[in-house]
């Protein structure tokens, strides 16, 4: 029974760990050493409580990424702008992003995945989300005032 609660907090660990990645771009610091702390247990009462706190944590840490801020505005933005997948240089990705763009709010990103047609909608959208809360819409005019955010 020990190893079947320790086998879901590894499991609830790594995805809380792959979600907060995707709406940080960067994967989260001091997860693991807050986790190595608190499971030098053997109490299975312990075990239980502490897998059930971390389901809840993957479970918030998915809802927020899968509901980032202004969804509509981004998928509008993207239905004018290009494929998920648009390799063509120099705007990658479905909300057409430059490398200096990527590089400045996706950076973690763009150096582990590569540019923005190798990243998912979602990743591709938190990094937008992140410059529209120091930029605003600018880096889409056209697109923004056709979608009718600016």
């Amino acid at each position: 029974m020990l190893t079947h609660w320790n086998r879901d907090i590894r499991r609830f660990r790594a995805g809380t760990r792959r979600w907060l990645t995707v709406v940080q771009g960067r994967p989260p610091h001091g997860l693991s050493r807050s986790l190595q702390a608190r499971r030098v247990t053997h109490s299975l009462p312990r075990l239980r409580k502490l897998a059930l706190q971390w389901r809840r944590r993957e479970h918030a840490a998915w809802r927020r990424a899968n509901h980032p801020p202004d969804l509509s505005a981004w998928l509008c933005i993207h239905r004018y702008e290009g494929s998920w997948a648009d390799s063509g240089a120099p705007y990658w990705g479905g909300l057409q992003m430059d490398l200096s763009f990527q590089a400045s709010y996706g950076g973690w990103l763009l150096r582990h995945k590569g540019t923005a047609d190798h990243w998912s909608p979602l990743e591709q959208i938190w990094t937008a989300v992140r410059a529209w809360r120091v930029r605003g819409f600018s880096p889409w005019p056209s697109t923004a005032r056709t979608c009718g955010v600016i």
